[in-house]
C-alpha cells in the first residue's frame, strides 16, 4: 500500500484529505506544520508527501528541499491558498512534481497523486530496463562466451548514431537487441519505432514509411504520419528488411544518405534525425552478390554488424533463459520449478525455432504441469539431435535423431539393464522418483521386472 504524509496547519484540511486518501487505497498519515513533517519523514520514508505552502516552524518552500536532500527521488505535492505562477514555479524548482491550487475538489487531488504515481512507476521502468542492459541483463539472457560478444557489441555501438544491421535466424532474439541498444543509447526518451517489413505490401510499406497526403492514391482519405516522422528523435527499428522491394529500397537508401523524404503523393521535403536498425535472417551479401538486394543500400546499412546465435551455439544458455521464462509465467502459472531430467531433455534439443520455441515450450509446460515441479511428461514432443556423444554416464545414445519418446524409452529400458531390474536403483541413476520412474515404465509398456 502506497504511504503519503500530509501536511497542513488547517484541521479540517488534514482530516478531508486524510479520508480521501484512505477512501482511495492510500495508507494516510498527517502533520500540523513543516518541522513535524520533516521528523516523520526522516524517521518513516513516505511514498509521497502531499505539503501546505504556508505552514508554521516551516513552509513549504523550505521543507521540499530538505526532503529532497534526504530523498532524491521523494514524490512531492505542494497545496497553495497563495496562488500565483511565481508561486507555482518556486515548488517545482523546489523539487515539487505538482501543485494544487485551494480550493480544489477531491477529484483533482486523486488524479494528480495517481499521476504522480504513475510518472514515477515509468521512470521506475526506465531505469530498471537501463539497468538490466548495463549488467547484462534484460531480455538479453545468457552468459555463455557468444552471448557476451553480442552484449559487448550492444554496449559499444549503442552510445553511437550508427546505423546498425542485426542478422540471425528467425527466434533468436533480434528485436530485443535492437531495443536494447535504443535504451542504452542517448535517445532513451525518443520514440522507438518498429516496422515488419515482410508483413506488408510494397504500397502499404512505402506508405507506412514514408506517410502519404490526402488523396494520393484510393482510400488515402487523410493525411498520415509515416513510421520514420513518428521515429524522429528516436530509433526506427526495420524487422525483415531483406523483404523490401527495389522501389522501397532506393527511397530508405535516400533517406540513409540525407535523412530527407517526401510523403507518398507529397512534395515537401522532410528532414529527420532518426537512428536506424535493421534486422534480417537472410545472408544480406549473398542476396545483394545475386542481384536481389541493391549492394549500395547493404552497406549502408552494414555500418555496425551484429551476429545473434542460434539457440543450438549457444545450449549452456538455456538453463538461465528457461529459468527467466518461469519468472515470467509466474503471473498464471505459480512459481515452479523443473523436475529431474527436464533440463537435459531441454539442452539435447536442436530447437530450429531457437529461444521463441523455447520460450513456447516452457509456457506449454506451465500450462500442462499439475504440481509446483514440471516433470518429464509435461515435454511436448521433440525430437533428438543426431550429433551426440554415444556413451554419456554409461548410457548409450542413438547416433540417429529421434522422438523425444524413444529417447526417454531407451534410457528407462538402459536403466533397468544396469540395474538388473532394480527398480529403485534404476531410478536413482536417472535422477527421478520412484512413482515417476514406475509411471513411465508404465506409459511407455516396459515390463516392470525387465531385465531380471
Amino acid at each position: 500500500m502506497r504511504r503519503i504524509l500530509v501536511a497542513d496547519d488547517e484541521a479540517n484540511m488534514r482530516w478531508v484529505l486524510e479520508r480521501a486518501l484512505t477512501k482511495a487505497g492510500y495508507e494516510v498519515e498527517t502533520v500540523e506544520d513543516g518541522q513535524l513533517a520533516l521528523d516523520r519523514a526522516l524517521a518513516e520514508r513516505p511514498d509521497l508527501v502531499l505539503v501546505d505552502l504556508k505552514m508554521p516552524k516551516m513552509d513549504g518552500l523550505s521543507l521540499l528541499p530538505r526532503l529532497k536532500e534526504r530523498y532524491p527521488d521523494l514524490l512531492m505535492v505542494m497545496m497553495t491558498a497563495h496562488g500565483s505562477t511565481s508561486t507555482a514555479v518556486e515548488a517545482m524548482k523546489a523539487g515539487a512534481q505538482d501543485y494544487l491550487m485551494k480550493p480544489f475538489d477531491i477529484d483533482e487531488l486523486l488524479i494528480t497523486v495517481a499521476k504522480a504515481f504513475e510518472v514515477e512507476s515509468l521512470r521506475e521502468q526506465v531505469d530498471y530496463l537501463k539497468g538490466e542492459v548495463q549488467n547484462g541483463g534484460w531480455q538479453l539472457v545468457g552468459n555463455s562466451e557468444t552471448m557476451q560478444a553480442v552484449k559487448h557489441l550492444v554496449e559499444r555501438v549503442a552510445p553511437t548514431p550508427a546505423t546498425v544491421l542485426i542478422h540471425g535466424e528467425s527466434g533468436t532474439g533480434k528485436e530485443l537487441v535492437a531495443h536494447a541498444i535504443h535504451t542504452l543509447s542517448p535517445c532513451v526518451d525518443g520514440p522507438y519505432i518498429r516496422v515488419n517489413c515482410a508483413a506488408l505490401t510494397e504500397t502499404l510499406l512505402e506508405s507506412e514509411l514514408f506517410g502519404h497526403e490526402k488523396g494520393s492514391f484510393t482510400g488515402a482519405h487523410a493525411r498520415k504520419t509515416g513510421r520514420f516522422e513518428l521515429a524522429d528523435g528516436g530509433t526506427l527499428f526495420l524487422d525483415e528488411i531483406g523483404e523490401l522491394s527495389f522501389n522501397v529500397q532506393a527511397k530508405l537508401l535516400r533517406v540513409l544518405q540525407e535523412r530527407t523524404f517526401e510523403r507518398v503523393g507529397g512534395e515537401k521535403t522532410i528532414k529527420v534525425d532518426v537512428r536506424i536498425i535493421a534486422a534480417t535472417n537472410r545472408d544480406l551479401l549473398k542476396e545483394a552478390q545475386e542481384g536481389r538486394f541493391r549492394e549500395d543500400l547493404y552497406y549502408r546499412l552494414n555500418v555496425f554488424p551484429i551476429f545473434v546465435p542460434p539457440l543450438r551455439e549457444r545450449r549452456e544458455d538455456i538453463s538461465e533463459l528457461t529459468e527467466h521464462f518461469l519468472e515470467k509465467l509466474r503471473t498464471y502459472g505459480g512459481s515452479k520449478t523443473l523436475g529431474p531430467g527436464v533440463l537435459s531433455q531441454l539442452k539435447a534439443y536442436t530447437w530450429p525455432g531457437n529461444v521463441r520455441e523455447l520460450e513456447n515450450v516452457v509456457e506449454r509446460m506451465v500450462i500442462i504441469s499439475q504440481g509446483a515441479e514440471i516433470e518429464m511428461d509435461s515435454l511436448p514432443f521433440l525430437g533428438i539431435p543426431p550429433k551426440l556423444e554415444k556413451n554419456i554416464g554409461g548410457f548409450v545414445l542413438p547416433t540417429e535423431g529421434i522422438s523425444l519418446e524413444e529417447f526417454e524409452k531407451s534410457f528407462l529400458q538402459q536403466a533397468m539393464e544396469h540395474t538388473g531390474g532394480n527398480q529403485s536403483q534404476a531410478a536413482k541413476q536417472l535422477g527421478l522418483s520412484r512413482h515417476a520412474f514406475l509411471y513411465r515404465l508404465e506409459k511407455y509398456g516396459i515390463d516392470p521386472h525387465w531385465g531380471m
